[in-house]
């Protein structure tokens, strides 16, 4: 046999080559990868900031842990008390316009079945809203408060309420 008659196959035959724009493509879909990556980096580390942030922003709320209506002779609504264990602060707010007089001072009390009326403080603020310091031990196995009209300055400490009770009303403990 001849060599002309059995062509060999030529080892150099040009192959086919990558178009442009595959390389293009490819290129762009790596781009675009790159930036979801940085964009999805960067959404994590911004809410991650922003949990931390309403973390801190949640201890910072007020916890009302107790909370008291107190009602006049007629029943209706006259003091909201509420006790925030974070404050230690009992704050109240008047609900009428009744007002001590010039002689007179309104004093809190803590009520425990029956045991003796624990004063919690004089209501020495004529505004709508006021804070009195209690602990919380304070205010521990308390199950009513009541508010009675005392003279100037209020009981001397350890005596109990001296007038009847203007204001009075259930201590409510809520669940956390």
């Amino acid at each position: 046999m001849s060599a002309e008659q059995n062509p060999t196959p030529s080892l150099s035959a040009p192959r086919p080559g990558v178009s442009a724009w595959w390389r293009a493509l490819s290129i762009l879909l790596l781009i675009v990868i790159l930036l979801a990556w940085a964009a999805a980096t960067s959404m994590t580390t911004q809410l991650q900031a922003q949990i931390e942030q309403l973390q801190a922003r949640l201890i910072q709320v007020p916890q009302i842990r107790q909370v008291s209506v107190l009602l006049d002779a007629q029943g209706r609504p006259a003091m909201l008390a509420t006790f925030n264990p974070q404050d230690r602060a009992l704050t109240i707010q008047r609900l009428n316009e009744v007002k001590e007089g010039r002689e007179d001072s309104m004093q809190v009390w803590a009520i425990s079945g029956d045991q003796p009326p624990r004063s919690l403080g004089i209501i020495e603020s004529r505004y709508k809203t006021l804070q009195l310091p209690v602990d919380e031990p304070a205010l521990k196995e308390v199950t009513e408060l009541g508010i009675s009209a005392e003279n100037k300055g209020g009981v001397p400490a350890g005596a109990g309420p001296s007038l009847p009770w203007l204001f009075k009303g259930w201590l409510v403990t809520k669940s956390i």
